[in-house]
């Protein structure tokens, strides 16, 4: 290690390591980054002083003013911090070493580029007082089940066609002076909304595509959210930016077509270029509507105008081809989140007390591998068949359990 790299403040490095495991033009998105981001600065915190208990006052000696160095680090440190996440009670076990494994990848990427001499966070030492992994296996995790699958989809479904039908039914009362042309926009607006969750909600249960993959990742700009021209009804299948960084088809089984159909002609796209499940953050819309046409030469007033006509923006940015953002991945857990409480499923997990959008595609991986094994379902999954056998093991146990019985009824008479 060189005299400079000894002197060098820990958080001098960050932003380059960082780049180096995002993701995207310039390694500025992805999902590990922001997480490692919020770690590493958490570590940086600690190591300084903060966030460590009344006796904490960090890893520099008492009389030096400076920022926390590299020459401060040694398999003690590691083994402090590792002591520091393990005593924080609102952590479980397997939260405790996930958040250690960022810092611990910092360090390794540490030695590669010359800052540290040894990857002391990995020693065992460093590592003794991490809490011991709780155990919990693949098939522990949310899946829908089929009854919660069903309910979900019923409830949406059932939103969606009270929707549709007043809107509907407004549209055809032209001559009567009791509704007029914002009352029919705010039933076309809420026909769109209902229809739209309707539509994401069947595809999440039926599709087992990645939510990340279906909606915009704020970070991660390759993720910008599936747009209508990716979707091709006639021949059943969405092109998505898969988990594994290239664009790839995924089926859209029978379930799916009517709600994306039903939802497609309410919506009336302006462009294959719009998002199939856009924003409907207020805020966001209106911002969006007035910088737009600002940028198109109209005037402030007139702008206000042009809002004032429609009964909400998102009709203002149909009827002007003003396209919005798609929906966040936080948005999507948000909505279901809702939707679980009104159509008021139990959900109980130790994690999630909502049907979260992993959850419909577990569940059909349940599906699948019972249906068709665990070859066919790794396809339809895009993962691996090992992959899949791994995290659906649960499956194969409980069979090899009923073979077994079976086994000793037939030399036992069981």
């Amino acid at each position: 290690m060189t005299e400079r790299s000894h002197s060098t403040s820990l958080d001098e490095t960050f932003d380059r390591y960082l780049r180096d495991k995002g993701k995207g033009r310039g390694g500025e998105g992805g999902n590990y980054r922001r997480n490692a981001a919020r770690e590493l600065d958490r570590f940086h915190e600690w190591a300084a002083g903060d966030h460590g208990g009344a006796d904490w006052n960090g890893i520099t000696p008492a009389d030096a003013e400076r920022e926390p160095a590299f020459a401060d680090l040694d398999e003690r440190v590691f083994r402090e911090y590792a002591r520091h996440l393990a005593g924080d009670r609102g952590l479980k076990q397997n939260t405790v070493r996930t958040y250690y494994a960022y810092v611990s990848a910092w360090c390794g990427w540490c030695v590669n580029e010359g800052y540290l001499e040894a990857h002391y966070a990995q020693r065992a030492s460093a590592m003794a007082p991490l809490p011991d992994d709780d155990g919990r296996k693949p098939g522990d995790q949310q899946a829908w089940s089929a009854e919660q699958r069903h309910a979900i989809t019923r409830h949406v479904d059932e939103r969606a066609r009270d929707a549709v039908d007043r809107f509907a039914g407004l549209r055809g009362m032209t001559s009567d002076p009791e509704f007029d042309r914002l009352d029919r926009q705010r039933a076309r607006y809420d026909a769109i909304r209902a229809a739209r969750d309707r539509a994401l909600v069947f595809v999440l249960a039926y599709t087992a595509v990645r939510v990340g993959e279906l909606l915009r990742d704020p970070d991660d700009p390759r993720r910008r959210g599936v747009r209508w021209e990716d979707v091709d009804l006639d021949d059943g299948r969405v092109t998505v930016y898969r988990k594994k960084q290239q664009w790839d088809a995924a089926g859209l089984p029978d379930p799916v077509h009517r709600p994306l159909a039903t939802y497609r002609r309410l919506l009336d796209p302006p462009s294959e270029r719009w998002p199939v499940f856009p924003t409907f953050d207020h805020r966001t819309l209106a911002t969006l509507v007035q910088e737009e046409l600002a940028d198109r030469g109209l005037r402030p007033e007139t702008i206000d105008d042009r809002r004032d006509a429609f009964a909400r923006d998102l009709l203002l940015a149909l009827d002007e081809d003003i396209r919005p953002p798609s929906m966040t991945t936080d948005g999507a857990r948000s909505l279901l989140r809702r939707l679980t409480d009104d159509a008021e499923i139990d959900v109980d997990h130790p994690k999630h007390d909502y049907l979260a959008p992993h959850g419909g595609r577990r569940g059909m991986g349940e599906v699948l591998v019972r249906a068709f094994g665990y070859t066919v379902a790794a396809r339809y999954l895009d993962n691996s068949e090992e992959m899949v056998r791994e995290r659906y093991s649960h499956i194969e146990a409980g069979e090899l359990g009923d073979v077994a019985t079976e086994a000793l009824e037939d030399v036992d008479g069981l």
